[in-house]
């Protein structure tokens, strides 16, 4: 178990922040011993969370054409066909992904491929299991091409906690399945879009991991 890149520098700031407060906490509330202690205990409670929020398990894997993996640990919100406007702009089976900000937080690629398209969008703070949100909400657009022809779109999409979404794909990069594909900071949604007729492999409001639960076969 390690700690993701992302969390580097919120840890070292959130670290000082807390520091600060704790020492002037003891300057002018050096009598009020309760307050004082409340303030220490809780500012430990909150690094130690934002500790496992970063945490970066080890999710070693094979890789497998016929399967395509959870790109993000989490609970299953959404299975339906619906019309993908943004780059297939037909109907596709959405398979979504809600993280909690206790879930971790990496995603992973759920298929190997070639980078066909990458696109970045700014937008609102709706919640993240909210249906709309995966349109209206500051989102990343992803989609890969398998060695098959088969194209798979994975959507990050930031919810009303999340504030930066980090995507690591570029257009023309070959990739590979289990890889890191980016980091969302505080709560989040990823959705797939597969072709019709995919084979869905879980049911709907299943808890799921990165690299380790199977969403469907190609």
């Amino acid at each position: 178990m390690s700690i993701h890149k992302e969390g580097y520098r919120i840890l070292i700031f959130g670290f000082l922040i807390l520091l600060l407060i704790n020492v002037l906490a003891d300057i002018f509330i050096a009598d009020k011993m309760i307050i004082k202690w409340g303030i220490g205990f809780c500012s430990i409670i909150l690094f130690i969370f934002l500790l496992f929020f970063f945490r970066l398990p080890s999710r070693d894997m094979e890789p497998d054409l016929g399967l395509i993996y959870a790109p993000a640990d989490g609970k299953v919100v959404v299975i339906e066909e619906t019309e993908e406007k943004e780059y297939f702009k037909d109907m596709r089976i959405q398979v979504s992904i809600f993280m909690s900000p206790f879930n971790m937080h990496s995603n992973r690629y759920p298929v190997s491929g070639h980078i066909k398209y990458v696109a970045y969008h700014a937008g609102q703070k709706m919640a993240a299991w909210h249906p709309k949100s995966s349109e209206l909400n500051e989102r990343s657009t992803i989609v890969i091409e398998t060695i098959s022809g088969v194209e798979i779109l994975v959507r990050q999409v930031a919810g009303a906690v999340a504030r930066r979404i980090v995507t690591y794909s570029k257009e023309n990069q070959d990739v590979k399945q289990g890889d890191e594909l980016g980091f969302i900071k505080f709560g989040s949604r990823v959705d797939i879009f597969l072709p019709i007729g995919t084979e869905i492999e879980i049911p709907i409001l299943h808890q799921v991991r990165a690299n380790k639960s199977i969403i469907a076969r190609i």
